[in-house]
């Protein structure tokens, strides 16, 4: 069932009129579960069985771990919780990846080893749904929550439908609370989730799916190299599509939480206006960039023990940060470039140090531009279906071929992905430290009011192609 389709919209709106009429917190908290799994099990209905599945093995285990003062039997409750929940992502996510590799490397000893095919379907969201539970059994060990003891708001913190298939990723910490009392009437919520959702699906169908993806596809599908000018606007056009369509999902999310009178923290906060590749992930997939740092870099040691270990931890969370994306070593090779990105400014920074040109404009200018490159390029390993077609797409960026790239990209779409680009990046630039809702609350009423209608008329027109958002694959 997608944000992007009537049956959503029909469901949605059975859903809160059911919400809003039923009286009281208990009943509407069932309604909300219940819908949750009818929402998740539309995909495929046994892996609902392994979100129940999960749900409780962490509730229960949590809950020992709240009553226990045995350190030992508390870390023992804890390995069984990393140890379950690692397993169902290993086994569903990189089970056929890793039989794939072993098959691979015995052919290299001369092994010809020929297993059956696993035939594993990857249950959509399984990423996104282990993270929130992993983050609630380790803050309870960690004694920085206390568990709760009502397993409807356990499940449905895990399983609350508009964050479940792709994220943000939440943490109980975050969300339980806002689950014990009924939401406070607050003017203007309900209209302002409306319009969330709204410029999300014009993110989606309009940006990402009409203006940006077609390019993009014909580029990474395009089997001989390419004129550099094609190649950068596929890379381009993959770089905006992809922000779009999950920052599209994203403000879907929070629009509609807030229509059920919940809050969900920002996920992207215009990270094309990051200026250096640090600052870079504290704007985009910002939950996901927060739980590596809090549940993965900081257990590793952060950068409290020294320049090597730093480095070391560095590259860890950013290869296991790619990998989470997919089970395929461009995800990998996607995930090392940030990290090679990320020890290299620490590099510049610490030669530069506090040189007064390093904060003037043009070396700012200059820092800004090149995050935009390095995080281009490393989008053509994310998209690629493979570790030749990104070669060949990076190495016809760089005009390796010369004019025996094929030019594939019509005018019109290299316009198009073009002028998406230069209005993006402006944008960002301009309002890095703003927000939508300060953006949307300067703007005149009537002009917030001409730009929602457009977007709905935009909407209907392109219709949509029943496009998957591209984060429902991890």
């Amino acid at each position: 069932m997608l944000f992007n389709s009537l049956t959503f919209l029909v469901f949605f709106a059975v859903v809160f009129t059911l919400y809003r009429v039923l009286p009281g917190w208990g009943l509407r908290k069932n309604l909300l579960l219940g819908a949750s799994y009818i929402f998740y099990g539309s995909w495929n209905p046994p892996f609902a069985l392994l979100l129940l599945l999960s749900t409780l093995i962490d509730w229960w285990l949590a809950g020992r771990m709240g009553r226990e003062q045995n350190q030992a039997r508390r870390r023992l409750w804890l390995t069984i919780s990393l140890v379950a929940n690692l397993g169902f992502l290993g086994f569903f996510k990189y089970g056929q990846f890793l039989l794939d590799n072993t098959v691979a490397l015995l052919a290299l000893v001369g092994v010809d080893y020929k297993p059956a095919n696993m035939g594993i379907l990857l249950p959509v969201g399984i990423s996104f749904y282990t993270f929130h539970t992993l983050s609630y059994t380790i803050d309870v060990y960690r004694r920085q929550l206390v568990p709760t003891t009502s397993l409807r708001d356990f499940a449905l913190f895990v399983a609350f439908f508009p964050q479940l298939v792709a994220g943000p990723i939440i943490r109980a910490r975050d969300f339980l609370y806002q689950l014990e009392a009924p939401p406070l009437p607050k003017p203007g919520r309900f209209t302002w989730g409306l319009f969330l959702m709204t410029l999300g699906l014009f993110q989606k169908m309009v940006i990402a799916d009409t203006l940006l993806a077609p390019t993009a596809d014909a580029v990474f599908a395009h089997p001989f190299p390419l004129a550099a000018l094609d190649a950068w606007a596929g890379a381009l056009a993959f770089g905006m599509q992809i922000f779009f369509d999950f920052s599209g999902y994203t403000l879907c999310a929070i629009g509609l939480d807030l229509c059920f009178g919940f809050h969900l923290l920002d996920n992207f906060r215009f990270p094309y206006g990051a200026i250096g590749f640090s600052d870079f992930w504290r704007r985009w997939h910002i939950s996901l960039s927060t739980w590596l740092r809090d549940y993965l870099y900081i257990p590793l040691g952060g950068s409290r023990l020294g320049t090597r270990r730093t480095c070391i931890n560095v590259m860890i969370v950013m290869l296991l940060g790619g990998l989470w994306h997919g089970a395929a070593w461009t995800f990998v090779v996607w995930g090392a470039l940030h990290g090679f990105f990320l020890l290299a400014e620490r590099g510049v920074k610490s030669l530069v140090g506090g040189a007064a040109w390093a904060s003037r404009a043009p070396a700012v200018t200059a820092a800004w531009l090149a995050t935009v490159i390095g995080v281009t390029v490393a989008w053509v390993f994310f998209r690629a279906p493979d570790f030749g077609q990104a070669m060949k797409t990076v190495l016809s960026m760089a005009g390796a071929f010369g004019a025996q790239g094929d030019r594939i990209v019509a005018t019109r779409e290299l316009i198009e992905v073009f002028a998406v680009v230069a209005v993006v990046l402006t944008l960002h630039r301009l309002l890095r430290d703003s927000s939508i809702e300060a953006v949307v609350q300067r703007a005149p009423r009537v002009g917030v009011a001409a730009a929602w209608v457009f977007m709905l008329i935009t909407i209907l027109l392109t219709g949509g192609n029943g496009n998957a958002f591209i984060y429902f694959q991890f």
